[in-house]
């Protein structure tokens, strides 16, 4: 038996790999949605028949072996509901005729005629106080000195007295924890290798190796927490 856990990117399956690391959560394993050149990315870069090929493929494995429960983990975006209406149009294109999924943290049971057992499905959004991504919870439980990254406030008011738009708060978060990898927890050593170790592009060494430079026990954390737990 085991749980499987789908995700949106690479960044996101390091992350959560360390939040269920840090959990000591087993026999889950985490998958990072898979994006072909033929896939249509809407605004927030989601394609839904990428996530039914996740789903597809998951049925496939649990005609093989026992498959107990299902979560999927997607940014918040700017709203958790429309997202859970792309989960949700993915799921009855997969599994016809099953239930919705209503909220997130609550398990729908997935009945499939191709499948001897059913499936445990349920979703969560990572996000802050509702909205958001992957970068703007990292913004929140960063845990060391963020002088250089946090100066950029002062970039975006210059850009407004000197009559710019400031950038979307998204792009902000994004370039916030490239400035805080790269300047604020870059250690002598691993400038050497910045990119490799202080970047965006090398958050898969960040998330094993630099685990210092987060607050797991952040409260903008619990909620996510909670749900990795059903998955225990």
């Amino acid at each position: 038996m085991s749980n499987r856990l789908i995700v949106e990117s690479k960044n996101d399956k390091f992350f959560i790999q360390s939040i269920v690391n840090y959990l000591n959560i087993n026999n889950v394993d985490v998958l990072e949605i898979n994006v072909t050149e033929n896939d249509y990315l809407d605004l927030e870069g989601l394609s839904i028949a990428s996530l039914e090929r996740e789903l597809k493929t998951i049925e496939a494995d649990a005609q093989k072996s026992y498959i107990n429960k299902v979560g999927i983990i997607l940014d918040a975006d700017d709203s958790q509901l429309k997202n859970l209406n792309k989960i949700n149009e993915a799921i009855i294109k997969v599994f016809p005729q099953n239930q919705k999924l209503e909220e997130i943290s609550q398990f729908v049971t997935i009945h499939s005629i191709n499948l001897e057992d059913h499936i445990q499905i349920a979703c969560y959004f990572v996000n802050v106080n509702g909205i958001g991504e992957l970068e703007t919870l990292l913004k929140v439980i960063k845990s060391q000195d963020s002088t250089y990254a946090d100066c950029l406030n002062a970039w975006q008011v210059c850009l407004q007295q000197n009559g710019k738009n400031p950038v979307s708060s998204k792009d902000f978060d994004k370039f916030w924890i490239s400035n805080y990898l790269r300047f604020d927890t870059c250690s002598n050593r691993d400038k050497k290798q910045s990119e490799r170790k202080c970047s965006m592009a090398g958050f898969n060494y960040v998330m094993t190796e630099k685990l210092h430079i987060w607050n797991f026990e952040h409260p903008a954390l619990d909620e996510l927490k909670e749900f990795l737990k059903l998955f225990d």
